[in-house]
């Protein structure tokens, strides 16, 4: 008996594509996962901001600089979640590991190291090295 190499090909290409797709399912999980961890752990500092604070307190205060990290990072989470939000809407529209802008399927690797992202590593490249736009920087610098 022979077995048609086209027809070996096309199965390891099915089976290639498959641990493609429980990878892509096991991401999508994984953006859920954190996705609950950080409205989770968002709240949970929302509400140590709560307590009430001296008004009389030096700018120096413990406390004071303490609740300005905690704002800090709750901003940083905040926009982590968008960023998993944006990732989940698109598996929902199913276009989940294919790059938005040049439309190349994004390095399962990548993928799985940062689940969350919707450009291939050489646009993300790409737009990284694009200059800021003057009016941010000028911004910064009046800052």
């Amino acid at each position: 008996m022979r077995v048609n190499p086209n027809s070996a090909s096309r199965a390891s290409k099915g089976k290639g594509m498959l641990m493609v797709a429980v990878k892509k399912s096991a991401n999508i999980e994984k953006l859920q996962q954190e996705k609950e961890h950080l409205l989770a752990e968002i709240e949970r500092l929302r509400a140590t901001l709560k307590t009430e604070v001296d008004p009389d307190a030096d700018e120096g205060d413990p406390d004071l600089v303490e609740r300005e990290k905690i704002i800090a990072l709750i901003s940083t989470m905040e926009h982590r979640l968008e960023a998993i939000d944006y990732a989940l809407r698109h598996a929902q529209e199913g276009r989940y590991g294919i790059c938005e802008r040049c439309g190349e399927p994004i390095d399962p690797a990548r993928l799985e190291a940062l689940p969350e992202a919707t450009l291939c590593i050489r646009c993300k490249t790409i737009l990284e090295r694009q200059p800021r736009p003057a009016s941010t920087a000028e911004e910064d610098r009046l800052l």
